[in-house]
């Protein structure tokens, strides 16, 4: 009976934790790719008006759901995201809690609460922030010195090497891809069914690059200084610069033209008619090696390899569906981290149980 009962109240407490954690997660989401202080302001405010949020319309769960994802304030929208993180993050808790003992359960802790922040940032805005992946990667080894057991080992010192090890696999293995997939397909030819407008416009430090009806940021292009971006053009106007059928050869930061080059720092406006595009691409953002290596932190050698093929896998089965029932965009875009972050979680809960059923199917 007194096992039950402590059973349940160390499990609620788990769950109020993570709740309480995937609130301050949320936070972490919003500010951290806005390059905004997580520390200050310390209350929380609302996106929209930017009042800060009183604790007692800031509780966990609880708020969102009474005040119906609205602020009090201004009445804006608050969106579900935030619900949902913190719902995400209390199960897992739970789920952690009631699966492993408690060192390894609080570790694990921590790690999720760096794959959920991953996760949503690169959901959002396609990166993840060095304050997740480097600062995962450094908790992790820390992590795994202080609690051996997440190595496979009670020996700190070996823990430490295979934490070390482990996170240089997984920079070192996405490297390889990455430079893999440039050199096989760094580059993406785009031949238009007909002549199709397009327009450069200057946008603070960065330009807004519209093509027909897709509507992309310039920076986004751009991953290397050798990348280039072709776009060969029935007309193109470069300010008060016209040009009949010409090819416009841009790098990140210029565009050169029948002979003449201009920089982009100094160019308003560049529009055109384009019959054929070439972008240049990259098959993942450097974030995810990191992000990769944060995981080999915690988890070891094995978790890194088992996520990069269980991500592999969802990624490509998502990709699938997306080109099967959705309309096939050039300049589409699909976050990786989320899928390495679902192979991590599926690795922390079930790789014992897969290791052992592969070398009972090795060896029957």
């Amino acid at each position: 009976m007194h096992n039950s009962v402590y059973q349940f109240l160390f499990s609620a407490f788990a769950f109020v934790v993570g709740a309480a954690v995937g609130s301050f997660l949320n936070v972490c989401i919003y500010r951290l790719p806005l390059d905004l202080s997580v520390n200050e302001p310390r209350r929380s405010f609302c996106p929209a008006c930017k009042k800060p949020i009183p604790w007692h319309q800031n509780l966990p769960l609880i708020s969102w759901l009474a005040l119906r994802g609205r602020c009090a304030n201004c009445g804006s929208k608050i969106t579900f995201r935030y619900f949902t993180v913190e719902l995400l993050t209390a199960l897992l808790f739970l789920a952690i809690w009631q699966s492993f003992p408690w060192p390894v359960a609080i570790g694990y802790w921590i790690f999720v609460s760096f794959l959920i922040a991953g996760t949503f940032i690169d959901f959002e805005h396609f990166i993840i922030p060095d304050r997740v992946t480097i600062g995962g990667i450094i908790v992790g080894f820390v992590a795994s010195v202080s609690v051996p057991e997440l190595m496979d080992t009670d020996s700190r010192i070996a823990a430490s090497i295979r934490s070390l090890l482990a996170a240089a696999l997984g920079y070192m293995i996405l490297l390889i891809v990455l430079e893999a997939g440039k050199i096989a397909f760094g580059k993406k030819r785009i031949r238009f069914d007909a002549p199709t407008p397009f327009t450069w416009k200057k946008q603070g430090d960065d330009a807004e690059f519209v093509v027909g009806s897709e509507q992309s940021l310039w920076s986004d292009h751009f991953a290397r200084e050798k990348d280039r971006l072709l776009l060969q053009c029935d007309e193109a106007k470069i300010d008060n610069h016209t040009y009949g059928s010409v090819t416009l050869k841009f790098h990140h930061n210029g565009v050169a033209v029948e002979g003449n080059k201009f920089a982009l720092d100094k160019v308003a406006e560049i529009s055109g008619v384009v019959r054929e595009l070439q972008i240049p691409r990259e098959a993942m953002g450097r974030g995810d090696l990191k992000f990769l290596a944060a995981i080999g932190a915690f988890l070891g050698w094995r978790a890194v390899l088992f996520s990069l093929f269980a991500g592999s896998l969802l990624g490509s089965i998502v990709g699938l569906i997306t080109l099967v029932v959705g309309k096939r965009v050039w300049s589409a875009k699909l976050p990786f981290g989320p899928y390495l972050a679902f192979g991590a979680l599926t690795w922390m809960f079930f790789g014992s149980a897969f290791l052992r059923w592969y070398f009972n199917w090795v060896n029957p």
